[in-house]
């Protein structure tokens, strides 16, 4: 009975064993039909929409190449066309100054007061000539009455007209004179330097007791005074020869200065240099830039931007690209489960991105993470 019993628990044990075995494989199959297996054709991967291993590719757009950013380096200045610089045309001493920097002056507004003798002078020669004026009209009227009366020679009458005429000459010389440079009746020596044009003093180089003097126009003196419209500027950018190839006359420029990070001004060309300066071997560039709130200042450095032609092609990320044998290619993702592998033409690198000349357009997602799984599977074959 026992040796029955030990076969019956055998046989069983025997059967446990195969029934496990047999639910193991059911299970491993039932396992491999849940996971689809992507389909291979040609230069293409197609996997099942609810496959998993999709979570395993990462595609970024394709982007258009940008123009290139040429930058120069400058300095703002006064624009020339609105600006002048005062000196005075007569020796003296400064007894008076009227305005500061900052302050806006209309034309004809008095700057400075100076006591000049050379002023002075001028003032003696208008008051001397219109008396000489004088003399010289009654001597003439005289001359032509007795004339008229036979008791003087003609020769004399025409002596004095000649000297009327001079008279009449000087006298009007001295007074436009008087008249250019402001001075009033009578000699008081004093010089009112008065503003030649309406804007902003923006430099003011004397003080009082100063003595000033016409030829330091002639021996790089500084101005007495600076009198501009600061919410026009010049801007001198330094370009290189070699951009003399894109510099154009009416380009805008955009500018950038430190103490606006946040800003940008535009500006647009005006001048090109017809020469390279000899020590720098830089070619000087002028634009013009508006500044009707103020905000930039003469002699403030800045950065200058044009932008080039763009480019052609497109730029795809590096981690994208592959090489097989002598030739680049990519996979472009076609919806949500198929990828084509794709040859491109490569034509160089920038900022870690390929440029492609042709293969590609802008939009295109391209595979940047599992491109190397992907042609693995186009190298092992179709399955499915």
């Amino acid at each position: 009975m026992s040796d029955v019993n030990s076969t019956l628990l055998h046989t069983s044990a025997i059967g446990g064993c195969l029934l496990a075995l047999a639910v193991a494989g059911c299970s491993d199959k039932v396992s491999e039909a849940a996971t689809p297996v992507p389909v291979v054709k040609g230069n293409i991967v197609i996997f099942s929409d609810s496959s998993p291993q999709l979570k395993s590719f990462e595609a970024k757009p394709v982007q258009p190449v940008k123009p290139p950013v040429h930058r120069f380096t400058g300095r703002l200045v006064w624009n020339e066309d609105r600006t002048v610089r005062v000196f005075s045309p007569f020796a003296g001493s400064v007894v008076g100054i009227e305005v500061r920097p900052g302050n806006q002056v209309a034309a004809g507004k008095t700057l400075a007061i100076i006591a000049s003798p050379d002023f002075g002078q001028a003032q003696a020669e208008a008051s001397r000539a219109a008396a000489d004026f004088a003399i010289a009209k009654k001597n003439s009227d005289r001359l032509r009455d007795l004339v008229e009366h036979g008791v003087a020679p003609e020769k004399d009458l025409q002596a004095a007209e000649a000297d009327l005429q001079r008279a009449s000459a000087e006298l009007e010389r001295a007074t436009l004179r008087k008249k250019l440079y402001g001075g009033g009746d009578g000699v008081d020596q004093r010089y009112l330097l008065r503003a030649p044009v309406g804007g902003v003093v923006v430099e003011k180089n004397l003080n009082p007791g100063q003595e000033v003097r016409p030829d330091q126009i002639t021996s790089n003196a500084p101005p007495l005074f600076v009198i501009t419209d600061p919410r026009r500027l010049w801007v001198l950018l330094d370009a290189t020869e070699q951009d003399l190839a894109f510099l154009q006359v009416g380009m805008t420029v955009a500018l950038k200065t430190p103490a606006y990070a946040d800003r940008t001004f535009a500006a647009r060309i005006e001048a090109i240099s017809d020469f390279v300066d000899p020590t720098t071997r830089m070619i000087r560039v002028r634009a013009a830039v508006e500044n009707a709130d103020l905000a930039l200042k003469g002699e403030m450095f800045v950065t200058g931007e044009v932008e080039g032609e763009p480019g052609e092609g497109v730029l795809v990320p590096s981690t994208a690209v592959f090489l097989v044998g002598d030739r680049y290619f990519v996979f472009v993702r076609d919806g949500n489960s198929r990828f084509i592998r794709t040859e491109i033409a490569r034509s160089g690198e920038v900022d870690g991105k390929i440029i492609v000349r042709h293969g590609l357009t802008t939009g295109q997602p391209v595979v940047t993470g599992g491109a190397l799984l992907l042609e693995q599977m186009i190298e092992n074959g179709p399955e499915g």
